[in-house]
């Protein structure tokens, strides 16, 4: 039998990783298109036909979350102990029903019946199941591919939203969900399929293959740690969902034209992308904690702009929030590796994203109570939710191994 040169197998196993970053970076963006930005397309024609108001569908939508964020830390202990690829497929297949049932829907009983089962879907099959998937099979060298596949999926609606206006135009927003529907029998599944790696090379109580003992935290001071991470996710989280929701609205407040104000909220995608290359390039030798020190100050100086200079800053702002978004949800995959190691990662992953996934369903209603009683003044209440998230970054500490 021949063997591989140490120059030939460590170019096998670069090529092996690109593939799975493709593969994962791919069927990741149609997740994400196919279900966190769907309702932004799809919500106006499905409340119209369903005689519903589009609040009623975003409650839908508030439930989806709500079961992705209590659900996550089941998934994370099985990823944990048997690996990503099984998962990640069943995902696809949840997905397909929800979107099925959503593009059958009769009423209103039906429509919540429909986003709770892609709340499942998500809470299996977006970036916590991938993140962690490739934490079980790189350990502590994953944060290059978690990177690529956050690079990748920056995507999703640049992608998405086009995608779903043109399926919604030519076969109305059930065919469009019948679309999707059929994309993750076919597209993810094959790719979650062939390209994802079966089982965990760092097992939840198993014996990790070259890990080393000291690769968990000190347990006395795991639970305060885990505390600070699962307060900045939190924080994050609401941020990126409340601007996500209402931005164009707020620079409008803040006096830009509603041109001014759809462009500038425009921006805030290709500042995430670009923020997301520059991690994978000229940030790649900083450790995490620095990046997402450096990433939680974006959205505060972005705020202090604004405040300065009203909307001639509309697009400053949407970029600095951008960049620090970018970089953040990158650091929701490294961080818990820089700070716990690779061993119980999807578990860990699963309890500290739960509350994050809990404010990111009540942050749309709860940001835009605040534009309602205090108008562009309630950018200051998300800069100081961003402060407080730099102060617990500071107060945290890398693993040593």
């Amino acid at each position: 039998m021949q063997t591989l040169s140490g120059d030939q197998a460590e170019a096998a196993g670069r090529s092996k990783q690109l593939r799975l970053i493709l593969a994962l970076g791919t069927a990741q963006t149609l997740a994400w298109a196919s279900s966190y930005y769907l309702p932004a397309i799809l919500a106006t024609p499905i409340a119209r036909d369903l005689g519903l108001s589009r609040a009623a569908v975003f409650g839908a939508v508030s439930v989806a979350l709500l079961i992705a964020g209590l659900c996550g830390p089941m998934a994370g202990r099985w990823i944990d102990r048997r690996g990503g690829r099984g998962i990640l497929c069943l995902s696809n297949l949840v997905f397909a029903a929800g979107l099925v049932l959503l593009g059958c829907a009769q009423g209103g009983a039906s429509l919540f019946a429909a986003w709770a089962i892609i709340g499942l879907a998500m809470s299996i099959g977006l970036y916590e199941t991938a993140f962690a998937t490739l934490a079980t099979n790189f350990g502590i060298a994953a944060r290059g591919p978690i990177t690529g596949i956050a690079l990748l999926a920056g995507f999703a609606s640049t992608l998405g939203w086009p995608l779903t206006t043109l399926l919604e135009a030519q076969s109305g927003w059930r065919g469009a969900c019948f679309a999707w529907a059929g994309l993750h029998l076919t597209l993810g599944l094959g790719l979650n399929a062939l390209f994802v790696p079966a089982g965990s090379k760092f097992a939840l109580h198993g014996e990790a293959q070259g890990a080393p003992d000291e690769i968990s935290a000190p347990p006395q001071r795991e639970w305060v740690a885990m505390a600070l991470l699962a307060f900045v996710f939190a924080a994050t989280w609401f941020v990126s969902t409340s601007m996500a929701a209402h931005l164009p609205r707020m620079l409008e407040m803040a006096g830009a034209s509603a041109g001014a104000a759809l462009f500038a909220a425009m921006m805030v995608g290709p500042a995430q992308v670009l923020a997301r290359i520059a991690e994978f390039s000229l940030m790649a030798r900083l450790h995490p904690l620095t990046s997402a020190r450096l990433a939680a100050l974006g959205h505060p100086l972005g705020a202090l702009a604004l405040a300065m200079a009203g909307s001639p800053m509309a697009l400053v702002f949407a970029g600095l929030h951008g960049a620090g978004n970018g970089v953040l949800t990158i650091a929701k995959g490294t961080l818990p590796l820089a700070i716990f190691g690779p061993l119980g990662y999807g578990l860990r992953q699963g309890w500290l994203n739960a509350p994050a996934r809990i404010l990111q369903a009540l942050a749309p209603l709860l940001f835009g109570l605040m534009l309602d009683n205090w108008g562009v003044a309630a950018v200051y209440a998300t800069a100081a939710l961003s402060l407080a998230s730099f102060a617990a970054l500071a107060a945290l500490r890398a693993r040593r191994d």
